[in-house]
């Protein structure tokens, strides 16, 4: 899906519409343990050409298939039965979600070649230290990371997938609109197990706003009038959300948060296995997860490093899933980027680069905020710089190691350091709404700690002895800084023992000019 077209990357828009049209031609079908990949494909290919399947696990083997055809689906559906409602009652909905039985199980049973399943998570950290101990540079480690964590192609697709099903039960109240994927199932920097973010966008309807209509009369629709554009989307999403919970097949613990400054519905897919987070229309984050596009499919050692920094910083607790002070997943991807801009030359443009290289075409403004930057990747001239990534994860510690949080903020629009408009720890402009610090939540300690790991790991990454290590087979490198500092870490154990860890916290507190323990309190209590 990310070829190119007459010779140029796709756009975002463009692989975004391809991927929701492939989606309307596929299923998803719960088989039996004993399948025969061979007699599936055979049976399905009577009703329509597959263009592409694979199984995964999921309580139970699931395929997801891919038509050339939409009308394959429909000639499926019409030979297709409705489950015998012995003790339960079932809501007739055709649904494109399938449960396959053998007719005669143990007939078919026979020696069967194994299927190949698709991974939908990713390794746990402590079997992906070994095999990056294993690897003869610390940018084959990061890219190494970067395979195991990423979206597979087949997770996309039933991504993308899960989005097209709910856009079936959206149909049945508004006809023309659509549920698309955003954040991190399309900006390139998702992992493996991450949630679907999605929204309901009504963009298609609203196109009817503008048509000038020839002839004697104005004409327009009659609807239904609500005082805002907020009360809208809460009876909107009330309604979707009640519709899923009651009647969508693998619809689960469905919660409706109304009243959020962005009003969702969460949910739980069984089906795909995904959590599910469903809003609607959102300009702004579509244009932010394009935006992210756009640096991720730049130059690959963006992806490598901002993968390998949130590794990093999982493994010793500065981000986590629970909302808190903690830095986002977000707040760190943007740091990295940020990072990547001031390097001399730049590996990335800054935003206000990328606005410049804007047409016509590329031109949005969202309320108040200009939203403007180039879309064709063609325009941007690739950057000279040729630092591996073995250089960068270390000068990114030593960048922030040394970075003056208290004085300065993250401009990615300038691709420099400003001074912080208010007193937030750390300040890091929202690159569209300006007036937004998108690590506001972050608090004095949080980002203290951060400063402090990112000073050890640069310390480890200085002055360890790789070849040693390596003839050791002991973790070295990007594994070495994937072990909790301190737990059965040698490196950082001998630090400590040299008094290094403790100079490293009183030379952070320095540059963090916390004279006194009441500033710190205030921090804690922000």
């Amino acid at each position: 899906t990310d070829a190119e077209v007459n010779g140029r990357k796709k756009t975002f828009t463009e692989v975004q519409k391809e991927r929701l049209e492939q989606a309307e031609r596929t299923i998803l079908i719960k088989c039996p343990t004993k399948i025969s990949e061979k007699k599936l494909l055979q049976y399905l290919s009577s009703h329509g050409k597959i263009n592409s399947h694979f199984f995964f696990e999921n309580r139970g083997i699931h395929a997801l298939i891919e038509f050339s055809e939409k009308n394959s689906i429909a000639s499926l559906q019409d030979v297709i039965g409705i489950p015998h409602a012995t003790e339960h009652h079932f809501v007739p909905f055709k649904s494109r979600l399938f449960t396959f039985m053998m007719k005669n199980p143990v007939g078919q049973a026979t020696a069967e070649t194994q299927i190949h399943l698709s991974p939908q998570s990713h390794i746990p950290v402590k079997d992906l230290i070994p095999k990056l101990s294993y690897a003869d540079s610390i940018s084959s480690q990061m890219y190494t990371l970067l395979n195991e964590y990423q979206l597979t192609e087949e997770n996309i697709k039933l991504r993308f997938f899960a989005c097209s099903l709910v856009r079936d039960f959206a149909r049945a109240y508004f006809p023309d609109s659509v549920v698309k994927p955003f954040g991190s199932s399309v900006n390139t920097f998702g992992k493996l197990g991450c949630d679907v973010d999605m929204f309901l966008d009504f963009s298609e309807a609203r196109k009817h706003i503008k048509k000038m209509t020839k002839g004697p009369f104005e004409m327009e629709f009659q609807l239904k009038r609500l005082p805002s554009e907020r009360l809208a989307t809460q009876k909107i999403l009330s309604v979707i959300g009640d519709c899923l919970d009651h009647f969508g097949p693998g619809c689960v613990s469905v919660q409706k948060i109304l009243n959020a400054r962005c009003p969702l519905v969460k949910f739980s897919h069984q089906p795909t296995g995904f959590q599910c987070d469903l809003s609607v229309s959102n300009s702004i984050a579509i244009k932010s997860s394009e935006l992210l596009y756009i640096y991720g499919s730049l130059d690959s050692r963006v992806r490598a490093l901002v993968f390998s920094i949130r590794c990093w910083a999982r493994v010793h607790g500065l981000t986590n899933s629970v909302p808190g002070a903690w830095i986002t997943n977000f707040s760190l991807t943007m740091m990295v980027i940020f990072f990547l801009q001031k390097r001399s030359p730049p590996i990335i443009p800054t935003v206000d680069q990328l606005r410049a290289l804007a047409d016509e075409e590329d031109r949005h403004v969202i309320g108040s905020y200009d939203c403007s930057f180039v879309s064709d990747l063609s325009k941007i001239n690739p950057t000279k710089n040729t630092e591996t990534l073995d250089e960068l994860l270390y000068s990114f510690f030593e960048y922030y190691g040394n970075f003056d949080f208290r004085k300065n903020s993250i401009n990615l629009r300038k691709g420099k350091e400003v001074n912080k408009p208010e007193s937030s720890p750390l300040y890091i402009w929202n690159p569209f709404e300006q007036d937004l610090n998108i690590s506001k939540n972050v608090n004095q300690p949080q980002l203290e700690k951060f400063v402090a790991l990112a000073r050890e790991s640069a310390w480890i990454l200085q002055k360890e002895d790789k070849t040693q290590r390596m003839i050791s087979k002991e973790p070295w490198g990007l594994a070495s800084l994937l072990i909790p500092f301190g737990k059965n870490n040698p490196n950082v154990i001998k630090n400590r023992a040299k008094g290094i860890g403790s100079e490293t916290i009183k030379s952070l507190l320095d540059s963090l000019k916390l004279s006194n323990m009441n500033n710190l309190q205030k921090a804690v209590g922000k």
